[in-house]
């Protein structure tokens, strides 16, 4: 056996960053909160994100849309009666099992702000480093959104980003 554990061989990681705008991801690609959830399902869909800051006219982040609140909104749904149930009559016994309407035509208007989470979690870019890796972990959150001093989105700090940053020491 082997007295050497893989802990021993481990180095030491070191967070190559001394603020939140070294760290972060310039303009953030946002969601308005008036789309509709059709809309966010193939902006996310398109550009192979899982969450986006949702920003109100002015700029400023106002909550977060994932994946999983556009999965909620539509478990919680009650599912449209497609419309061949309606309207569907048949003129024979063969008719009877060949619906005459094949699509319901039920379109989903709810928009972003109705099922977004409506909470930001952000930070300046002047924050430190080490101050939003802990929020992140604290919070149990996947990013932090970097707001200037009138409360505008202009970055985002993932935990992919902050990984990118750790280097033996």
């Amino acid at each position: 056996m082997n007295d050497t554990s893989a802990l021993d061989t481990i180095q030491p990681l070191t967070l190559r960053a001394e603020t939140a705008a070294e760290m972060m991801m310039s303009n953030p690609v946002s969601i308005r909160d008036n789309a509709t959830v059709q809309e966010a399902v193939a902006f996310f869909t398109d550009k192979g994100f899982s969450a986006a800051p949702v920003i109100d006219e002015a700029g400023r982040p106002i909550g977060v849309l994932s994946r999983t609140d556009i999965i909620v909104h539509d478990r919680e749904r009650p599912a449209p009666v497609p419309g061949y149930y309606k309207e569907a009559r048949p003129i024979s016994q063969s008719a009877e099992r060949a619906p005459r309407v094949m699509h319901s035509g039920c379109v989903d208007t709810t928009r972003v702000a109705d099922i977004m989470t409506p909470v930001v979690f952000s930070v300046t870019p002047e924050a430190p480093a080490s101050r939003v890796v802990e929020e992140m972990v604290d919070l149990r959150v996947h990013r932090l959104f970097v707001v200037d001093g009138s409360g505008v989105l202009i970055g985002v700090v993932s935990a992919l980003d902050i990984l990118k940053r750790l280097l033996p020491s």
